[in-house]
């Protein structure tokens, strides 16, 4: 575990520095080839990091940082494009922004600095469920198959919440920077429209957007009309996404990928494509509840996942490795406060 995380320092470390190269050299050069031609080293070298880091947890955080968001963010940067563009005068907000899964929070007049108490609330109730669910695995054998699945999947949620959480704490608390919230209550979802969109992992949803969606929507509205291009624009971002997922699966497991997660998301494509058109059609009061619509959204999520999402992993034994990784880790911080 130890060399695992020097791994990850150096790392960083590396990221750091090349992103220092892309604020000092490539922020500086004109529009046009020279730009994209000078950033193209430092996206190669970001999908590589992540292969130096064979840690579940730490390679999944490289990986997914680097390898996705801040490559996505310095595609956009190729072209002049927020959130790089124009480059922050800070060259510690622009690693920041870059290498954090991170958003900037737009200020208002009326914005409240203070932070709720229900959040903080919420996120501690979450830490201590996270503990458990941790302390029940050790009884697993003993519980339905079912039941584990359904532990595996409140904690995947809770577990990246809380570390795309604990990623943006450096850049809120140094530089005093106002950032949007990651994830808001998926389980309070109406539909699946409004858990990909409004409330799971809005940081992807954000950079999806100007990346994907955008061009897409500009293309596709040329060729099907403005009436139904939202239908192959919201596919082609699932299937964008699915294949991201697969690239951060290899990560974690080095094995050939099976395209299970690709299809993961192209059905969830298609769902929520059949459900943008069923809103067109239907009038609103005739359409299902949000209390209905909202458990029909998470028993789909539930019955798509345990068939597509997790079997590989499972297959690959990262459920296990995670959990060993854990209880290595809780013997590495019992022996330095014994020490």
């Amino acid at each position: 575990m130890e060399n695992e995380l020097h791994n990850f320092i150096k790392v960083w470390i590396l990221a750091i520095i090349s992103l220092c190269y892309c604020f000092y050299i490539s922020s500086k050069l004109p529009k046009g080839i020279f730009k994209p031609f000078s950033l193209t080293p430092t996206i190669i070298f970001f999908l590589y990091l992540p292969l130096t880091v064979s840690s579940v947890h730490l390679v999944g955080i490289t990986a997914f940082f680097l390898s996705w968001l801040a490559n996505f963010k310095l595609l956009l940067f190729c072209f002049d494009q927020p959130p790089l563009s124009p480059p922050p005068s800070n060259l510690f907000h622009f690693i920041s922004i870059a290498s954090l899964p991170i958003k900037l929070q737009q200020k208002t007049s009326s914005q409240n600095k203070s932070k709720p108490p229900q959040r903080s609330i919420l996120f501690a109730i979450k830490v201590l469920i996270l503990a458990l669910l941790y302390h029940c695995y050790n009884y697993k054998r003993n519980l339905h198959k079912n039941i584990v699945l359904a532990m595996y999947g409140v904690h995947m949620y809770i577990e990246l919440e809380l570390t795309l959480a604990l990623a943006a704490i450096p850049a809120r608390a140094m530089f005093g920077l106002e950032i949007e919230p990651q994830f808001n209550e998926p389980f309070l979802t109406t539909s699946l429209q409004d858990f990909w969109g409004r409330r799971w992992n809005l940081i992807v949803t954000s950079i999806l957007r100007p990346t994907v969606y955008y061009p897409m929507r500009r293309i596709s509205t040329r060729l099907v009309g403005s009436r139904w291009t939202s239908l192959p624009v919201i596919i082609t971002v699932f299937v964008v996404s699915g294949l991201m997922h697969e690239l951060m699966y290899y990560y974690v497991t080095r094995v050939a990928p099976t395209w299970e997660m690709t299809w993961f998301f192209i059905l969830h494509g298609v769902a929520v494509a059949a459900e943008v058109v069923v809103k067109k059609v239907v009038p609103e009061k005739m359409r299902l509840h949000p209390v209905v619509s909202g458990a029909l959204a998470m028993g789909f999520l539930a019955v798509t996942a345990v068939w597509l999402f997790l079997p590989q992993l499972l297959r690959n034994g990262v459920d296990e490795k995670a959990i060993g990784e854990y209880c290595k880790l809780m013997d590495l911080l019992k022996g330095l406060l014994t020490f």
